[in-house]
């Protein structure tokens, strides 16, 4: 278990931190910024979590843990051995989730517009700041000399369908989903 007796160490003034294996790196660097959108992917699921119904609000909280594994696997390189790493088991409790809520959804026949009530429109901006989150990992897979666990990128792929699926969830079943009208407002 963490134990955090101080929370302010000095070591990051000059503009480094380090990761859980003591490595320094410019809070600049890929990774750093991987973990920083996912930490604030995790604050906004927070907020959406705040407006939602226990059941969805129990979900996310699920979610929120996961998301403190997700950064505790990029905050130590994958080839550093017993370090906590996202798993197979986590990808398939979102996708179980994701069929589980989906099959109580009508189809789609348009693009959801982010809104509606309240707690799903929070979960809508949780949604987009995950999909940033994605893209900055994808960022970081692809610079020279670092290594990502596939199963994270794969685990905030599916994070950001589950909260899709979790908005219409929270717009009444779909009922309240806010649906795109191609051209509505082209000729006024």
């Amino acid at each position: 278990m963490v134990r955090l007796d101080r929370i302010y160490t000095r070591g990051g003034d000059e503009g480094e931190t380090s990761l859980g294996d003591g490595t320094r790196l410019a809070k600049s660097a890929p990774r750093i910024a991987a973990l920083g959108d996912v930490d604030e992917a995790n604050a906004a699921i927070g907020v959406a979590r705040a407006h939602l119904a226990l059941f969805e609000a129990e979900l996310l909280g699920r979610v929120q843990n996961d998301l403190f594994d997700v950064g505790a696997d990029l905050c130590i390189p994958v080839n550093e051995g017993g370090a906590l790493r996202v798993t197979q088991a986590q990808l398939v409790w979102l996708e179980t989730q994701i069929d589980r809520l989906n099959g109580n959804l009508a189809p789609l026949a348009s693009f959801v517009l982010p809104g509606g009530a309240l707690g799903a429109a929070q979960v809508h901006v949780a949604r987009t700041i995950v999909r940033r989150a994605e893209r900055t990992l994808v960022h970081l897979a692809e610079a020279p000399g670092e290594k990502l666990n596939r199963l994270v990128l794969a685990y905030i792929n599916r994070l950001s369908d589950l909260l899709f699926v979790l908005a219409r969830v929270a717009n009444a079943e779909g009922a309240g989903d806010v649906l795109w009208e191609p051209g509505r407002d082209a000729t006024a």
